[in-house]
């Protein structure tokens, strides 16, 4: 990955699109907003894999992010709360509840702050 300065941030392009990033959200994304946007996403994604092998398969999702920052320590991010609306048939929530344990430990975004954010779970099912 390249990210090349401009006036107000950087860009970097992927053959998706390009990505701008700033400190200042009028000119991109905020790095914060990326990080936890990685840790949301990936847990989804491995959450939304995991049920469908649990023949769990959910037709919608929502993730939702509390995020909690330390003014005091450079604005560091030291806690992410996810929130799961899983909409889907026969939902067993024991067995969901398994499954977001599973996420967590397979999503490679949220192993990468194990130790330096804290990171909690929820869910609610929706039929």
């Amino acid at each position: 990955m390249e990210f090349v300065a401009k006036e107000k941030g950087f860009i970097a392009h992927f053959s998706y699109g390009d990505l701008h990033v700033s400190g200042d959200d009028e000119h991109g994304f905020r790095p914060f907003q990326l990080l936890v946007s990685s840790i949301a996403v990936c847990s989804g994604g491995v959450l939304r894999k995991i049920l469908e092998k649990m023949r769990m398969p959910c037709s919608d999702m929502k993730v939702t992010a509390e995020v909690e920052r330390n003014e005091e320590k450079a604005n560091r991010v030291e806690k992410i709360h996810l929130h799961f609306v899983i909409t889907g048939e026969q939902l067993d929530p024991e067995k969901v509840k398994k499954a977001v344990e599973l996420a967590r430990k397979n999503c490679p975004m949220a192993q990468s702050v194990e130790g330096s954010i804290v990171l909690t779970e929820s869910f609610e099912l929706v039929s």
